[in-house]
Formats: C-alpha cells, structure tokens, sequence
C-alpha cells in the first residue's frame, strides 16, 4: 500500500479499493504524519462547523429569531451534510479525487464570509448550507485516508481522526465566547482563515494519497466462513443507525440547545453558558480517542454497549440537577458516549467490505441528518413546551442501546 502506484485517467473512473492494510504497511505501522494531517484537518473543519450552533444566541437576538428558526439553521447545515455526504462517498468509491477535500473546503471557506456579512435569515441559511456542503465533501473521503494511513490499526486511526474532530466541536463556544460575542457577527469572517488554513494541508495531504490509491476493478470477495450472512448485515447496519440515532441526538440537544437550557434555568450569562458547553464538548472530544483502540483490543460490540447504555443512568439525572451537578453530569455523559462513535463507523465499514467511501458517507450523514432534523423537532418541542421538558424526554435516549444485542460477531481479522 505504501508503494507508489501510476494511476492514469482510466484507472481513475474504476472502483477504488481501500481493502486490508498490505502486510508491508501494517508491519511500518501507521503513517503518523498523515494521520495528524487529517486529524488536524478534521479540528480546523469541525472548529468552524461548531461555530455556527455557537453564535445561535447572537443570531437570536439580533435577527428576533425564535427556537424554531433556530434549529432550521441547524437542519439547512446538516441536511445539505447529511443529503450529500453518501452520494460523495459512493462517487469517490469509483472514482478517486485526491483533491476533493481542499476543494470542498473552498465552500466552508466562502460559507463563513457569507455568515459574517448576512443580515437576512434566508442568507443566513444559504451560508449554513455552503459550510454543511464542504462538511459533505471533508468527511467521507478523509475517513477512507484515515483508513490508508492505518498501517492496519483501523480504530486508532479512526479515533485519532475523531479526536481532531471533537476538540474541533468543543473550540467552536470558547472562540464565540471570546471574539464573536465582544466583537460581533462581523468577526466571523477572521475565521475564514482557518479554512484557509485547512485547505493548505489538505491540499499537501492530497498530494500524499494521490500515489496511493489502488484503483483497479474489484473482484469476487471472497467471504470470510464466520462472516454474518447478508441478511445479518442488513440487520446490523440497522441497529447501528439506530445506535446513532441515540448517541447524536442526544449530544445534538447539548450542542444546539445547552447554552439556551442554562440560561433560561439558572440564569447565567452567555458567555458562562458558552464555557459550560465547551465543558461538555473537551469531555466529549477527551473520550472520542478510547473508543477505537478499545475496540481493536477488545472488540467493538461491547465498546458500544458500554459507551451508549453506560450513559442513561447520568442523562436521567441531568434535568433535575442544580449548576454544579449539571456541569459534573455533562462532563461524565461526554466521557461515556463519545466513546462510540469511532467504534460504530469501523463496525459498519468491515460490514461491508470494499465501499468504505459511501459507508462512512452513510454513517457521518446520518449522524448530521439526525443532529439537523433533531435540532429543528427539539426546537419547535421546545417553542411549545420548555428548554427543561426537552431535556427530560432526551434523558431516555441512551436505551435504544439495548439494541446492541442484535449486532453480529464479527471474525477475529476484521476486529
């Protein structure tokens, strides 16, 4: 896998492979530079992403807006992510586009321009779109270089992408804290150069991946004697949607709505409510790198059962919970579900073999869908109810892991 191949135009229009690690690149090990690249990459992309729920309070007052225009801002972000990301994913399986990233990151780049200098809502979600666009073109592909740059340790490279991602989503409150509360919407546009940033080193790590792509039509797989039949992979792919659907919703109802929760309840100031948030996003992000090399050693069935049914006892707690224990209990949720993410994608990728691009396209636009549609559903719920109603119906999330039962056991070389 790390020799460089000659991939000519033709060869560009044939499925891609992104099978096992070649023997000679598991035993050199994973390529460290490249995942830091793509890690790094992933916390610029996801840094600005979490910027958008995080001027929600701005936008808010500025513009009049209530919670349900709010959370449509969310779903025009994640539905263009989630609408996308598996038609990317299952376009760059046939054909390789080792600059795609940069590229798509061109759209974050102009999304957050158009952010900072919008003073009608249907511009503000026109922009929210562009950024959900190069979220959909960044994700897919980016997992499948994680993938490359495994050396065989796919968990671990997973979880090292996710880090970044999740340090990323827990920055987005503490800069709107510090710059686009004191200084305005118009301070958004400074992080434009953070894109501009990312875009540099994808570009550099595009240059890396050209070389390595091993396109060339792909044969009869030959299926492991202990693998789940057909059914039984339809089956899983299922539960872990579902699985999901639990842990992002849940963590979407933080993300979007926590800050409002806080201040609505115990009466603290934006800024403070923006800390909280950032509390509950490091754990979150702190606990995203255990997953997969737990589930490499361990196996990732019983990884996402503890991450998933290990949180209900602690989000049943949170709406009754004073300033302190909600700050402590957010902080103990962060730790226990992120863990499972990283362990949900890989399951799903060694389910089916040989299209890692259009899975991880699957898995990482269900999971913005959910957060979009969920966001904008939890808005109008709470537009009619009250911010602590949607966090107590939210408390009972965590026991759709109880569907983990039906998850196949996968063969020991796939794990």
């Amino acid at each position: 896998m790390n020799k460089p191949v000659v991939v000519s135009e033709e060869t560009l229009t044939e499925p891609v492979v992104v099978a096992d690690v070649a023997p000679a690149a598991k035993a050199a090990g994973p390529a460290y530079v490249v995942l830091a690249g793509i890690s790094v990459s992933h916390f610029l992309n996801d840094t600005m992403q979490s910027l958008i729920a995080s001027v929600y309070p701005i936008l808010k007052d500025t513009y009049a807006l209530d919670f349900a225009q709010i959370g449509m801002i969310t779903l025009a972000f994640q539905f263009t992510a989630s609408l996308l990301q598996p038609v990317v994913g299952h376009y760059t399986d046939k054909k390789a586009q080792p600059y795609s990233l940069a590229i798509g990151m061109a759209s974050t780049f102009f999304g957050l321009l158009l952010l900072s200098a919008a003073h009608q809502y249907l511009v503000i979600l026109i922009a929210a779109a562009l950024v959900g666009l190069g979220s959909a073109v960044f994700h897919p592909e980016s997992a499948r270089i994680a993938r490359l740059a495994s050396g065989g340790r796919y968990g671990f490279a997973q979880s090292v992408f996710q880090l970044g991602g999740s340090f990323g989503t827990s920055m987005g409150p503490v800069l709107a804290a510090l710059i686009v509360v004191p200084f305005g919407q118009g301070s958004i546009a400074w992080f434009s150069s953070i894109a501009f940033l990312a875009i540099l080193i994808l570009w550099r790590i595009g240059r890396w991946y050209a070389p390595q792509i091993k396109a060339k039509k792909i044969a009869a797989v030959q299926s492991h004697p202990d693998a789940p039949s057909s059914r039984r992979v339809a089956v899983a792919l299922l539960v872990l949607v579902a699985l999901l659907f639990s842990k992002q919703l849940y963590v979407s109802s933080l993300s979007s709505y926590y800050i409002f929760y806080l201040i609505d309840r115990f009466g603290v100031s934006t800024q403070a409510a923006q800390m909280y948030l950032f509390i509950f996003l490091a754990a979150n992000a702190v606990d995203a790198f255990l997953g997969g090399p737990l589930g490499d050693r361990f196996g990732r069935k019983i990884v996402i059962w503890i991450s998933i049914l290990g949180a209900l006892p602690f989000t049943l707690a949170l709406p009754y919970a004073g300033l302190v224990g909600s700050a402590v209990l957010s902080v103990v949720i962060g730790l226990i579900i992120s863990s499972t993410t990283s362990s949900i994608i890989v399951f799903a990728q060694e389910l089916v073999p040989h299209r890692f691009g259009m899975i991880s396209g699957v898995f990482f636009g269900v999971a913005f869908g959910i957060g979009g549609l969920g966001a904008a559903v939890l808005g109008k719920l709470a537009d009619h109810t009250s911010i602590e109603f949607v966090y107590q119906v939210c408390a009972y999330l965590p026991a759709i892991g109880l569907l983990a039962v039906f998850l196949p056991r996968l063969p020991q070389h796939t794990r």
